[in-house]
Formats: C-alpha cells, structure tokens, sequence
C-alpha cells in the first residue's frame, strides 16, 4: 500500500522560504518518479514540480527559478525548497505518485 506523508508546510511572510517534505512507503522510490502539486481556495489542482528516477527535474513556468525539488533514495523522501515566496503561492501542497497516490496535503500560507 502507498503511502505518502507530506510536512513542512506553514505562514511565511513574502519572499520568505520553505522546505517541503514527503515520506513515501510501499513503492520502490528509488526508481519512481515524484511530483509536487498545489491547489489553492476555489482553483484545480495545479503540478508545481516533478523528479524523475535519475534525477532529472521538471518545473511549472509559474515557479521555476524559485523553487528547487530533490529526493534522497536513501530517506524515501522528497523535498520541495520553496524560495522567493509569493502570495499567489498560497495552496495546499501535495505529494504525488503515479496517478492514484496522493499524501494528505501541508498547507503553505503567504501572507505578511
């Protein structure tokens, strides 16, 4: 059974910085392919940022540039360094694993 754990999430003022996290169990993560979605009040749900089993990484246009995905095979984890923070940056947060495997969302609120 996947099972995926996101934390990190919290109020930070603009252009502040946060570190997503997202434990994965049950899936041989090191060959997997994670990705980082958003969803604010009233939108979709939107892909903010994917790593692929070697490494490569892919951005949304909106933060790129801004925000850096990671994984450590070794931790089961990835991260989300989220920098230069804006408001329209105020979403929960989910960890994403194929197309059925969703962590319960950390909410990242911007806000001075």
């Amino acid at each position: 059974q996947v099972q995926l754990v996101e934390s990190g999430g919290g109020l930070v003022q603009p252009g502040g910085s946060l570190r997503l996290s997202c434990v994965a169990s049950g899936i041989n993560f090191r060959f997997a392919t994670m990705n980082w979605y958003r969803q604010a009040p009233g939108k979709q749900r939107e892909w903010v940022a994917g790593v692929g089993a070697l490494g490569n990484t892919d951005y949304a246009d909106s933060v790129k540039g801004r925000f850096t995905i990671s994984k450590d095979n070794a931790k089961n984890t990835v991260y989300l360094q989220m920098a230069s923070l804006k408001p329209e940056d105020t979403a929960l947060y989910y960890c994403n694993y194929g197309p059925a495997s969703w962590g319960q969302g950390t909410q990242v609120t911007v806000s001075s």
